[in-house]
Parts: structure tokens; sequence; C-alpha cells
């Protein structure tokens, strides 16, 4: 299992969480993900998810990422 630290930009409210969680959840491989709004991170554990995948997954839903 593989962990990975997102940071994220542009989340204002829970539903903004929510989304981001969605989003990060549909990407292939990736078994948890936990967004924290304060923090503007995201904690990704996965098997074998492709990084680049996850950042277009939040980019899609229309936040901005960057590896922490």
């Amino acid at each position: 299992m593989q962990q990975t630290e997102l940071k994220i930009e542009g989340m204002s409210c829970e539903n903004c969480v929510a989304h981001v969680t969605k989003a990060l959840q549909a990407v292939p491989g990736v078994q948890s993900a936990e967004v924290q709004l304060e923090a503007g991170r995201a904690h990704v554990r996965h098997e074998n998810a492709d990084v680049p995948a996850m950042l277009a997954a939040i980019d899609d839903a229309g936040y901005e990422a960057e590896v922490a």
C-alpha cells in the first residue's frame, strides 16, 4: 500500500471536501482519501494508482492540486 500527500487549493467548504474525496476515490487503485479542509490537504492510500491521474481528477472537479 502506498501513501501520497496532496496539497489542494480552492476548497472553501465541506461540499468541496466531498467533491475532492469523490474524485479521488474514482481513480483506479485508490483505496481511501482523507481530505482536510483547513489544512488544504488530502492523504491518499492507494495501490498502483497513477498520481497524475489523481491530480487530473482533482483538476476536473474544479480544484488545483500538487504533490505535497
